[in-house]
């Protein structure tokens, strides 16, 4: 095996954390395309984190995957768009990877790292979190799916990557090809699905492959030494090298075009991108190396929420999830008032005031490392927000309904059913 192929392998197989992880983000465009000119605007820093945020998908128009960084490993991070926010819906001991809704299933599927280095393709319960193993034998490093049942992978073999088509029902499997990059994208309005190929070192080519009859087609070349790619639609692919995003439109373009240099933005360099189904939204990841024109989530957190409004209701008890995730103290005492009260069902006060419930919280938040709160449901009404949740404690998981009430701008009570 060459030493460089063995290198790579080794960035796939061992802990993220032993070798240095580029600080990336995630970033939301609007996507507006007249005449075959594309245009981004409102760009968005939606991940706003220190470490790896990378590997973005959509689960639909309003909602966003991707693996951001928590107490030193990746998991899955759920961003609502209108909202601006975002949760955690795992809480696993391993690293979490490439988060892809499963078709026509209430799941999300991701590659898990192990800390004991295995590494394989789970399934993510949208309702409570609970993760299932989908494929046992195979490693699966890159993938996306053709249907709720079948999975186009990059497999990490010892001569490399290879393409696989797996069949997650029946458990059965069939190898394609050799040395395939980590790009798999269904193309718009076909059955096909493309990956990069790899076979030619020098020369990488888009590829179609029919994952029912294993036929493969050549697409078109990528843009040199590059293999993160996107479709806009069954005739364009976007791609992006170093700052700068380029369009290829087949049968018109001879060569990749170049639509925008976002280094004036901040993106010193792009390392993967997605577009949602209607193509009028684009999610790019990149190295950032500053904040130039980009509104943060924290800049939005700072403002004042109107709370007439029930989605602003919302928001503001999932940004107080957000903090209470994150054990910050500070922030997840901003949201309540001075004279707030906790009850347990139906009226037996267990805390009253701010001062007692910052004092009982410091000490909750400073023994319970693995501190995860997940929102199974939500119901809003008026200025109440009933959440159905469940909560994990020192490895036990507790589940409860918490009822919140705000009045101006604060959450005044909380009620409890255990």
């Amino acid at each position: 095996m060459k030493m460089k192929n063995l290198f790579q392998l080794l960035l796939l197989i061992f802990p993220l954390s032993i070798f240095a992880q580029p600080n990336t983000d995630v970033l939301l465009f609007d996507l507006n395309s007249n005449n075959g000119k594309f245009e981004l605007s409102n760009m968005k820093n939606i991940s706003n984190n220190e470490g790896y945020d990378n590997q973005p998908s959509f689960l639909d128009d309003n909602t966003i995957f991707y693996v951001g960084t928590r107490n030193s490993q990746t998991d899955i991070v759920r961003y609502n768009i209108n909202y601006d926010s975002k949760i955690f819906i795992n809480h696993t001991d391993g690293g979490e990877y490439s988060p892809i809704k499963i078709p026509n299933k209430n799941e999300v599927s991701a590659v898990r790292l192990d800390k004991d280095g295995k590494q394989r393709l789970y399934s993510y319960s949208l309702r409570n979190g609970e993760s299932t193993e989908l494929i046992p034998e195979l490693v699966v490093a890159y993938y996306t799916w053709h249907d709720e049942n079948t999975v186009v992978s990059a497999v990490i073999e010892e001569n490399g990557l290879n393409l696989f088509v797996i069949n997650v029902k029946d458990g059965t499997s069939k190898k394609l090809q050799n040395n395939v990059g980590r790009s798999f994208h269904k193309i718009p309005n076909t059955t096909l699905v493309s990956y990069i190929s790899k076979e030619d070192e020098k020369n990488w080519q888009i590829k179609s492959l029919n994952p029912a009859t294993g036929v493969t087609k050549i697409i078109a070349n990528t843009i040199q030494g590059v293999e993160d790619i996107c479709w806009i639609n069954n005739n364009t692919i976007l791609s992006g090298k170093g700052s700068v995003l380029y369009k290829l439109t087949l049968q018109k373009d001879n060569n990749w075009k170049q639509i925008t240099d976002l280094e004036s933005k901040g993106v010193s360099k792009i390392t993967r991108l997605i577009a949602n189904k209607d193509s009028n939204k684009l999610l790019i990841a990149g190295e950032i190396t500053s904040n130039v024109n980009t509104e943060t989530t924290e800049e939005k957190e700072e403002e004042k929420t109107d709370t007439t409004k029930p989605e602003a209701v919302e928001q503001l008890v999932q940004q107080m999830m957000e903090a209470y995730n994150k054990r910050d103290i500070d922030k997840y005492m901003s949201f309540y008032s001075d004279d707030v009260k906790l009850y347990n069902y139906p009226n037996e006060l267990s805390t009253d005031g701010s001062k007692a419930m910052r004092e009982s919280y410091t000490e909750f938040f400073k023994n319970t490392l693995d501190l995860n709160g997940y929102t199974k449901s939500r119901i809003v009404r008026g200025n109440k927000v009933i959440d159905d949740a469940q909560v994990t404690i020192n490895g036990e998981i507790l589940n409860a309904i918490a009822i919140y009430e705000i009045q101006n701008n604060k959450i005044t009570r909380v009620t409890f059913i255990y």
